[in-house]
């Protein structure tokens, strides 16, 4: 009897679930040492019965812009294509989540490489008696330790989908709101509409994410240490491999050597690493 409620109870959830984009703000300090420092990022949850995607709707927007302007350029006759990036956000990870099982992959790149990353880790939730009202939801407070950090989320069970920003996902509605204890990172709903297959991130063909490598979170864990400690090692390797001669030419015109341009690039990962000391899953860094 209680497994068939629970049947019709998740043939509901999944029911409401259909074709509905929950746009986010994200706000977050990647550098500690400068909290003044918030940048901003709109990210869209789009949502469907067979599951979830996350991803900045900035990037998404950003492709399409470009590939129109591709299309519009090589349908000219021209023999030259100038390709412009025009995001200039920092969020270039996909989260997909599989419904109802909830697996979770992180689409993303290390190096020269891109990776599909299987993240088992589930949040478990405290789910606390406050309540406020966010928008025009009623919500309900909820907290749960996840990535190294300690975080509050409120839910609204008007919207009964089990899912949420980022991998977030468990409590009995739609996660509204949602930031760690240090308010580094933090993710708020603020917007609701329904999608279109023409107007969705196209994973397989925008992302190229059929050249990735399957690997789970503890493999990922040990390659961003891997690349952290050894920044230039995919260069390295890319120019030790090359089988004939070529040259480097830098910004100004001029020929770099490869010892010059690995140090550059040594040069500046090492500062990158002090401005981005604050990431979301914190315990990349441990």
């Amino acid at each position: 009897m209680k497994k068939g409620l629970l049947l019709l109870l998740l043939i509901s959830v999944f029911a409401n679930a259909q074709n509905k984009r929950f746009t986010y703000e994200y706000s977050f300090v990647l550098d500690s040492t400068n909290q003044a420092e918030v940048q901003k990022e709109l990210i869209v949850l789009d949502v469907n019965p067979e599951g979830s995607k996350f991803y900045s709707y900035e990037l998404f927007k950003s492709d399409s812009l470009q590939l129109v302007e591709i299309t519009k350029q090589a349908n000219s006759g021209s023999d030259f294509i100038n390709v412009k990036q025009s995001y200039k956000g920092k969020i270039f990870y996909t989260i997909e989540k599989n419904y109802p099982g909830f697996q979770i992959y992180q689409h993303t790149g290390l190096g020269n490489d891109r990776y599909k990353v299987l993240d088992n880790r589930k949040p478990v939730w405290k789910i606390l008696a406050d309540k406020q009202k966010l928008g025009e939801f009623e919500t309900q407070k909820a907290e749960t330790k996840m990535f190294g950090r300690k975080w509050t989320a409120w839910f609204t069970t008007e919207i009964p989908i089990q899912d949420g920003p980022y991998k977030f996902h468990g409590l009995p509605g739609l996660i509204v709101k949602i930031e760690d204890e240090a308010k580094y990172h933090s993710f708020e709903l603020k917007g609701i509409s329904k999608y279109v297959e023409n107007n969705k991130l196209q994973i397989d063909d925008d992302r190229n994410y059929e050249k990735e490598i399957l690997i789970d979170h503890v493999k990922y864990k040990k390659l961003a240490a891997e690349l952290r400690n050894d920044p230039t090692k995919s260069l390295r390797e890319m120019m030790n491999s090359a089988t004939t001669s070529f040259k480097i030419i830098g910004p100004d015109g001029n020929e770099i050597k490869p010892s010059d341009l690995i140090r550059q690039r040594e040069l500046k990962a090492k500062e990158d690493r002090k401005k981005n000391n604050n990431p979301l899953e914190l315990d990349l860094l441990k």
